[in-house]
């Protein structure tokens, strides 16, 4: 796919970015990690252990998500910047425009991806 056709999906996909980086630092209170916000927001004396507990691992399990989603839009503006965006990362044929269009970080076409979820 030339540079004018992924020129709109950039845009996206540096928005989505822009937007999840926003988010972190506003759900982190700032530059710090979910693990330092974690143990201030939940490290009060009067909350019980398996509640400090329980809310630290989901904390940690939100920041996995978020790190992941930042890793494959990264990875997608790679194959952009590489010429290989809109191929699939495993059969090597086009993703169809819809699904772009829908999910512009997809790395894979529907096939593949659906072989990838059922494994």
């Amino acid at each position: 796919m030339d540079k004018k056709l992924t020129a709109p999906f950039k845009a996206q996909l540096l928005a989505q970015r822009e937007s999840l980086l926003l988010q972190l630092a506003t759900l982190r209170g700032g530059n710090i990690g979910r693990a330092e916000a974690s143990a201030e927001h939940f490290g009060h004396t009067e909350d019980s252990r398996a509640q400090v507990t329980t809310e630290r691992e989901l904390e940690l399990a939100l920041d996995e998500r978020e790190t992941a989603e930042l890793q494959v839009i990264e990875a997608a503006l790679q194959r952009i910047e590489a010429g290989t965006y809109g191929l699939c990362t495993e059969c090597g044929v086009d993703i169809a425009a819809p699904r772009l269009h829908a999910a512009p970080e997809a790395p894979r076409c529907i096939q593949c991806q659906e072989k990838a979820e059922h494994a």
